[in-house]
């Protein structure tokens, strides 16, 4: 037979359902804590830290066990400031031998709330409960437990007792205002009388529990057993609807799963055809903000005020609140989408802009304070944001590009884009999706940039091994594919080296070989660089950061005359090599070559 440390909790759990106790004291399953505010553990303990030292102890206690407050934790503390100086008021006429003791043997284990010492040299047992079920108290055997192990200790208990602290369970009326059901809670909790309920020693309470010990030990199933009080219960959705609510997950490595579906930003200039790419999706619902629905089929929801007249009355919704309906259907999980599209997101963060405007009676953030009111708003937005991801749709936004020409000193200019959204809002979105893609039109053809770039909004968690693809599905989901495949390989082959890139390759001598032609800015120069295909370039030279052709196309229009426009090849680096499989030349004598110097351009030179 095995033995156990008994506690009149763990044998109360047993008694009422042999399931539960399997659950919290077998299987040890840790749970989800429950946030409502009068959860009855939390409260307990506030009402012992505020009892054993103070109300400010025990007020940073409770707020600290909730990641939000509301109105309903700042009632229960009210109610708790009113109470507690009560029962402080009834022990201090109390002479006091102990607070929390602990008992604790080889058979039993329990803390006895108050030991009061009485002149005769006997001790008083009294236990706490912040409860109005008086009557399912004075029927427990928990007090007699008590009794019988600490005069085993040596104490000789005279008496026995609850201190009943009794709750304020009103609730605010529909006609109340937050005022008037505090100041209604105030009156009514002033009322309620901590009450003092004497307990009658019973020994067979004692041989109860020492028979009950003895089915715990001897128990080999464990069945549930249902009734209404499941509903209680912090294991009932584990145990009735089979939902794994653990924290924990099982300490066994996942799968590693192609993703064909990630979350995603696409973002591009006007009628380069970014919601009809999305709407190739199958199961999707585009949120609309523009208006602009002509050239997609799946279904659509405008997010747009809603102005309705009743007589002479008007009223109108807000594009915001029509969003925060939209969340709140798709939480149900009634429908069969399984994505949503946001088209435009810049546009709803104005209508969430409005909304926050309309709520603090202002103009702009400024007129709510030094940073709070863009704070609100951004707040306001992606708390709404990470609502409707959290859900399990496949998330997208579409943006309108914005594009910056920055001009540098010698005149030559290059260009930025990112979406149509404001900086630090579009950083902290992007953080809500698995890929940020830019689409853009070139020679008539349409593409996605996939590869990142230093003057490109985007990137994701993803190694694309190519550049960019066309603006289209099957083309998109194949460089997606193809770059997690890719990583799993090198996953699976620690020992393999990287695989080199599609578009250029380095070898062991620090240099690059051009597979197809490549573009790029040389800062100390001021110049632009083509490389054609098969050349070899010697990096130790500082090569600047690659750029798209169009930027280049643009940086050499800046020059004054065409004959100053020299498309410099890597030959200004060293010595191109367009077969670099077929020269037997040996490295060593490649790098004794003398390159030739680069000079700097000069005002002289221009005039």
């Amino acid at each position: 037979m095995n033995k156990i440390q008994a506690s009149y909790s763990r044998i109360s759990c047993f008694n009422h359902c042999k399931q539960q106790y399997k659950y919290r004291y077998i299987d040890k399953l840790k749970l989800i804590p429950n946030p409502t505010a009068d959860n009855a553990l939390i409260i307990g303990n506030t009402l012992h830290l505020a009892l054993e030292t103070n109300l400010d102890n025990a007020r940073k206690f409770y707020y600290s066990q909730y990641p939000i407050i509301n109105d309903r934790h700042i009632e229960e503390m009210m109610k708790l400031e009113i109470v507690v100086p009560k029962v402080k008021s009834i022990l201090e006429q109390l002479n006091i031998y102990s607070n929390e003791f602990r008992i604790s043997n080889s058979r039993f284990i329990g803390i006895v709330d108050l030991i009061v010492k009485n002149d005769d040299g006997t001790v008083d047992v009294f236990d706490f409960k912040y409860s109005n079920n008086v009557k399912n108290y004075m029927e427990s055997g928990q007090l007699h437990i008590y009794k019988y192990f600490l005069e085993q200790l040596g104490f000789k208990v005279r008496k026995l007792g609850f201190i009943f602290v009794p709750k304020c369970s009103i609730k605010q009326k529909n006609n109340e205002d937050l005022y008037q059901f505090r100041k209604r809670l105030i009156d009514e909790t002033n009322k309620l009388q901590i009450q003092i309920a004497e307990v009658k020693y019973d020994a067979n309470k004692v041989i109860e529990f020492m028979s009950n010990v003895v089915d715990v030990v001897e128990c080999k199933e464990y069945p549930k057993n249902t009734t209404k009080l499941c509903d209680w219960c912090d294991y009932q959705n584990y145990c009735l609807l089979e939902d794994d609510i653990m924290i924990l997950p099982s300490n066994t490595r996942r799968e590693r799963k192609i993703d064909e579906n990630p979350d995603m930003w696409i973002y591009a200039d006007s009628y380069v055809g970014k919601s009809t790419f999305i709407d190739n999706l199958d199961d999707l619902l585009f949120l609309n903000t523009d208006g602009n629905t002509d050239n997609t089929t799946s279904p659509v929801l405008r997010i747009t005020d809603v102005v309705t007249q009743e007589g002479r009355i008007t009223k109108r919704k807000l594009a915001w609140e029509v969003f925060l309906e939209v969340i709140a259907e798709l939480e149900k999980k009634d429908n069969d989408f399984k994505r949503v599209c946001i088209d435009l997101v810049e546009d709803l963060y104005e209508h969430c802009r409005v909304y926050v405007y309309n709520k603090l009676e202002i103009q702009h953030e400024q007129d709510a304070g030094f940073g709070k009111g863009w704070d609100m708003v951004k707040m306001e937005f992606l708390k709404n944001i990470k609502r409707l991801k959290n859900l399990g749709y496949q998330i997208i936004y579409i943006s309108k590009e914005t594009s910056n020409e920055v001009t540098l000193r010698s005149g030559a200019r290059y260009s930025t884009y990112k979406p149509n959204l404001q900086e630090k809002v579009a950083n902290v979105l992007a953080g809500t999706v698995d890929l940020t893609v830019r689409a853009y039109i070139e020679k008539d053809k349409r593409y996605i940039q996939l590869a990142k770039d230093e003057n490109t909004f985007g990137g994701g968690r993803f190694n694309f091994l190519i550049n960019r693809c066309e603006l289209d599905m099957d083309a998109f989901k194949k460089a997606l594919v193809d770059a997690q495949k890719q990583v799993n390989k090198d996953k699976s082959k620690e020992d393999k080296p990287k695989e080199e890139s599609r578009r250029s390759r380095k070898s062991k001598e620090n240099k690059l070989v051009a597979e197809e032609d490549m573009y790029f800015y040389h800062g100390e120069s001021d110049s632009y660089w083509k490389l054609s295909k098969g050349d070899v370039i010697d990096l130790g030279d500082g090569l600047s950061s690659e750029i798209s052709k169009e930027e280049y196309e643009k940086g050499i229009k800046t020059e004054e005359t065409q004959e100053s426009i020299k498309i410099q090849t890597a030959s200004m680096y060293g010595e191109i090599k367009h077969n670099v499989e077929g020269d037997d030349k040996p490295v060593e004598d490649i790098k004794q070559e003398e390159k030739p110097r680069r000079r700097r351009r000069s005002k002289k030179d221009e005039e």
